[in-house]
């Protein structure tokens, strides 16, 4: 039986889906009226106004489309992202981080908040690893989209010879679980370790070790947190990001092997990219999935994203990629 809580929050997302209905219904009035109006009058003047209120509908109308394609039992949730900086040191980690701030931008955009969970430094630039929640409806459904290995091609800026580099680094996405969602974990099945947190360039340094480390020895799964000052508040964030990842598990459980669900991180290489980003000797970003993709480099690494997510859920919707 479906606690109350989920049932007032599934009438809650039914009821603001009528009202998006309704507001965009009323806008395609609105504006149907007032070309009406304008082709009686013969009035020019207000063109500029119809084209532009045309483009607003029109992707007012594209967004709420793209959310039909978000069957996932749990596309509405929040989303966890975790990158990691493949091999290649200063130049990967570099990598890492633009990526980082690719996907925050990209939350941005979509009006969506976003908080760091865990980071982890690079030695001399960039970052080796990141983890942080994007926070919104359907954050979990468009994230997914871009789970896999980003590949970069530029001319490095750490290469005092000017030389092309090939950089790669890893995203993985689970859903944010909610509280009221049970999963059985075993605490004889838990490696709880502790340690000093530190942010970003090695600020904000604890004194205590209030960073928690959690490895799920069974699946192999690790998990981090140093985000909160104190132990506990780290300690039931990294469960319920490891409950989340467990889920994700369950969800697939068709698959033999964990290392089936891990492999992208394992393999973060030639081969395995899903998406390609070439700044040198001309600009694209490429996604090898869809086949979609763009020449204006600097907007994609600004976080303008939606297309290829679209791309991508539309050719999931068809049957010509697998999920």
């Amino acid at each position: 039986m479906e606690k109350a809580g989920s049932i007032l929050q599934k009438l809650k997302g039914l009821k603001d889906k009528i009202e998006r209905y309704n507001s965009l219904y009323t806008e395609w009035e609105d504006l149907t009226t007032l070309v009406a109006l304008a082709i009686d009058e013969d009035d020019e003047s207000v063109l500029d106004e119809i084209k532009s209120g045309y483009k607003e509908l029109s992707k007012s109308l594209e967004n709420m489309q793209l959310e039909t394609l978000l069957s996932g039992q749990y596309d509405k949730n929040n989303a966890i992202l975790t990158l990691h900086a493949g091999a290649g040191g200063t130049e990967a980690q570099d990598w890492c981080e633009m990526l980082y701030r690719m996907y925050t931008r990209w939350a941005e955009r979509r009006g969506y908040k976003t908080e760091t969970m865990d980071y982890l430094a690079g030695d001399e630039a960039g970052i080796k690893s990141v983890t942080f929640r994007i926070e919104g409806l359907n954050a979990y459904g468009y994230a997914k989209c871009e789970k896999g290995v980003h590949r970069l091609v530029r001319i490095s800026p750490f290469d005092s010879s000017g030389r092309r580099h090939t950089s790669f680094a890893s995203l993985d996405v689970v859903p944010e679980i909610d509280d009221d969602i049970e999963v059985d974990i075993n605490p004889e099945d838990l490696k709880v370790d502790t340690y000093r947190a530190s942010g970003a360039g090695g600020q904000h340094i604890n004194k205590t070790e209030s960073a928690i480390r959690i490895t799920h020895i069974p699946t192999g799964l690790v998990v981090t947190c140093q985000n909160e000052r104190s132990q506990h508040k780290n300690r039931a964030t990294a469960m319920k990001m490891l409950k989340s990842k467990l889920i994700e598990i369950a969800e697939r459980e068709h698959k033999e092997k964990i290392e089936d669900l891990k492999g992208v991180q394992l393999d973060i290489g030639w081969g395995s990219q899903i998406r390609s980003y070439v700044f040198h000797p001309y600009s694209m970003v490429k996604d090898h999935r869809t086949n979609y993709e763009v020449g204006n480099t600097g907007a994609v690494m600004d976080g303008d994203l939606d297309d290829f997510i679209n791309a991508y859920l539309t050719a999931v919707s068809r049957g010509e990629i697998e999920k």
